[in-house]
């Protein structure tokens, strides 16, 4: 028996990841580059042929929150005032984007989920404020599933908030 295929697509994705921590400079992360890393790439063909599929574009943030809450902490404001800003540009403006939280693995895991899920909807709440429609923002945790730094399970790189763009 013979089989046939009018076409077949083979997809890969390719997570390109900034990491950007609270504690540097404000210098160091500017809106502009906020902005290049969230921006999709253009497509590279309009052929079924050769189509291709853009890599997912994410930023790794370091927001500090208050000791077991989900309560931010001013030292991070004004990093999320220029992702605010970064998302307002006129490249992103029409982008939906997925805001995660992380753990490290200190703890449950049911714990974790939880403290991560609140993290992710204080961040998104915190844009929404800073003028980022609520419909642009998905708030999803996810504990400590998905680890940065599996060689230390428990360290401080783990702890961390995950901007992904999404399909507008």
């Amino acid at each position: 028996m013979k089989s046939w295929c009018k076409f077949g697509l083979i997809l890969s994705s390719v997570v390109y990841c900034v990491s950007i921590s609270a504690q540097q400079p404000a210098a160091d992360v500017s809106v502009e580059d906020l902005a290049k890393a969230l921006t999709p790439a253009p497509p590279a063909t309009r052929s079924l042929r050769n189509l291709t599929v853009a890599p997912v574009r994410t930023i790794d943030l370091v927001i500090q929150f208050e000791f077991n809450s989900a309560r931010i902490q001013s030292v991070s404001d004004q990093q999320l005032l220029r992702l605010a800003t970064a998302m307002n540009l006129e490249q992103l403006q029409t982008l939906r984007f997925q805001v995660e939280g992380h753990t490290d693995a200190k703890g449950s895991a049911q714990y974790n989920q939880a403290l991560s899920e609140k993290r992710a909807q204080a961040v998104a709440q915190f844009l929404t404020k800073n003028g980022i429609a609520s419909e642009r923002l998905l708030a999803v945790g996810k504990g400590f599933s998905d680890l940065l730094n599996k060689e230390d399970p428990h360290s401080a790189d783990n702890r961390r908030v995950r901007i992904m763009t999404i399909a507008p």
